[in-house]
Formats: structure tokens, sequence, C-alpha cells
């Protein structure tokens, strides 16, 4: 088993995250920064290999994404191609399972509240009884099963939805979303970065593809469904200098402290399947008096998970910016390298890591805001 290091002064931080990924790079830096000894850090692939780790009482113990790293990601999903888009539901069940085996510490993520964030159909229930506005969804807390095309199908007519994004129930990074629409009378197309291979396999090829053979993409949703699936609405986004435009927020012990607009010309702005970030002056302009109710509206959505310190919340601005819905609450979206927080947050000046750093020390003007332990209607969900 790991167990934790010798006693040192002052606040001690440690992560459980890959030890060569950015991220861990960018946390420990904001914890350096902010004049603190480095965090020990916890390999995933250790603790899915002895079965846990234990935590000292005076450590602070954030969790970071499992992404990124090849031994980790086989022993999550049991599938031997990186590529490959199948295995959510098994890597699920292992993630969830390896996160409840970590003992002792302050944790700023709470085990409970992760398996509803990496659960799209259980966490959108839980932002639609808070009363966050989210698309309409006919599989909102799993309640509806979708077994594949044809259950897909039968949902878009029965719920009047010519157009919706067919989800993976527990993917992260838009890995197997489709944007399906109805082209015509008999007609379908997808938009997504599936590659359908010959033999019927499914890889995440980072690059947007177009399917209008309702075969393929009967194909690829019939594959998908088996690890579970999530459909919503498609809602008509707004536009920035002529292209779709959304935005991620990041909050911090619920406090809306960065944003980034991502523009595409395609249904999906995810930076890394080529969407750009936008102009966020241009945004927070066509949006008006209607910014503030944006950003509240992201720490409502944050605030469903109270035990959570930081979130990064998918907002999607309607067309003309006078509504907003949110997409998706993310635990692992604060990586926006560079950006330092919006005015008046608390965070001006700080990276998302530094501003995680300054809340959990109770350092600065975040420190009112800091997350609570309370328990919240998350059991439910």
């Amino acid at each position: 088993m790991s167990s934790p290091g010798g006693t040192q002064h002052g606040p001690r931080f440690a992560v459980v995250g890959n030890p060569e990924n950015r991220r861990v790079r960018l946390f420990t830096a904001a914890v350096r920064a902010a004049r603190l000894p480095g965090p020990r850090i916890v390999a995933w692939r250790d603790v899915l290999r002895d079965g846990g780790a234990e935590f000292g009482a005076d450590e602070t113990v954030r969790l970071d994404s499992p992404g990124e790293d090849a031994e980790v990601d086989r022993a999550l999903r049991g599938v031997g191609v990186p590529t490959r888009v199948e295995g959510g539901a098994r890597w699920y069940g292992r993630f969830t399972a390896a996160v409840r085996s970590l003992r002792g510490g302050v944790r700023l993520d709470d085990p409970d509240e992760l398996a509803v964030l990496f659960d799209k159909r259980r966490c959108h229930r839980l932002l639609d009884r808070a009363g966050v506005p989210v698309p309409a969804s006919p599989t909102s807390g799993g309640a509806v099963p979708v077994r594949g095309w044809e259950d897909v199908r039968a949902l878009m007519g029965g719920h009047g939805m010519a157009r919706v994004f067919v989800k993976p129930a527990h993917g992260s990074s838009a890995s197997g979303v489709l944007a399906v629409e109805r082209a015509g009378p008999g007609r379908i197309r997808a938009t997504t970065s599936v590659e359908l291979s010959p033999d019927g396999l499914l890889h995440n090829s980072l690059r947007l593809r177009r399917y209008t053979d309702e075969r393929e993409i009967a194909a690829i949703v019939d594959t998908l469904a088996p690890d579970g699936l999530h459909v919503e609405r498609w809602l008509p986004k707004a536009s920035l200098h002529a292209r779709t435009a959304d935005l991620r927020v990041v909050v911090v012990a619920g406090r809306a402290t960065h944003a980034v607009v991502r523009t595409s010309r395609s249904p999906l702005t995810n930076l890394h399947l080529g969407g750009a970030r936008g102009d966020l002056a241009a945004a927070v302009e066509a949006a008006g008096d209607r910014w503030a109710r944006a950003l509240e509206i992201c720490e409502r959505a944050a605030a469903c998970f109270p035990r959570t310190l930081c979130v990064g919340v998918d907002l999607l601005p309607a067309v003309g910016w006078r509504r907003f819905a949110v997409g998706e609450v993310n635990a692992f979206g604060d990586l926006l390298p560079g950006l330092t927080g919006l005015p008046g947050s608390g965070a001006e000046g700080q990276d998302t890591y530094g501003a995680q750093v300054a809340a959990s020390i109770g350092d600065g003007p975040l420190r009112t805001r800091q997350h609570h332990r309370s328990r919240n209607t998350y059991e439910a969900a």
C-alpha cells in the first residue's frame, strides 16, 4: 500500500494523478508558488496496483484526471488500444472503486459526488431537480434504457427532438459523442470524432467526421450502447464572429473564477477537436447584463456538489446570448493553461490551480467562499 511521507511543518498537499501529466505539474507549480512544500504525488497506477492508498490526517488530498496514460487507461477500461472508444462502463466501475480505496486525508473531491459527475444521466437529473437550466433529456436519471440506435430514433420521435446529442454516459472530452440531426425526410446525419473501422471497432480519431449513412450511425450507437448512453436535446447555440460558441466556466469554492469561450464551425466546440478559444470580452459584451446571470447559473450547478472544491461547467448560451443552460459539469475541467481569474472573482492574477490552492489554505478573497461539507441531495440522483 502507498503510505504518507514523513511529518513536515505547514500545510501539506498530496495529489493522486499521473506523475508525468501536465495537470500534476501545473498544480505542483501552484503549490510551490504559494511558498509551500511541493505536494506528495501518488500515481494512479500504484493505487490501482496496490488496491488503494493512505494519507495522513494533515494532508490535503487532490484527485486529478487518470487520463493520458496508456497503462492506467488499460487498467481502467480493459481495452488494449488507447484510441478505442468502448469500455466506459468498466472505466466507471473501476475508477469509482479506486477513488473509494483512498483512505484518510482532507479530501478536495468527494467520492459520492465524483460518482455522479461521471454519470451524465445522474448528473443531469441532479441539476434539473436543483432548478439549474439543462437541455431536455428523456434519459435523465437513467430510468430509460438506450439499447441501441432504434431506441435513439424512438426517443427522438417520441419527444419531438429533431436534433440530439448522444453521449456515452461515462465519457469525457467528447469521446464517443454524436451530434445527430434529421437532414430531411428519412435522412439522418451525425457529426462525431468516432472513426468506424472496417472491422466494426470504434476509435477516437481526434478529427471530426460526418456520417450520412444511417447504417453506419446505427453501428456506432449500437456498439456504444452497452456502456450506457445519455440523450439530450441539441440546443441552438449562440455565435461569436460567425462561429458556434459556448463557455467553460471554472468554479472554485463556490465562485466562478475563470471562463473561456470555445468556438467552432461544428457542433462540438472542444478545443482538442479543432475548436478555438474565442474572445471572452466579446462574449461578455454580447451577453450584456445577462453575464452575471450566466455566472450565477454556473455557481448554482457547482453548488450541487458542495464537497468538491473545483468543477468545470460547460455553459451553453442560446442564440442571441439571452438564455443559458448547463451542458455538463466536469470533475477535471480546470485544465486551462495561462488563463487568469475573472475581474471581481477573487482569483485575479491566478490560474485555475493557484485559485484552488488559495481556497484550500484559506488565503485571499476566496477563503470566504470555501466549499463546505454539508450533505446534499446527490444520493438520490
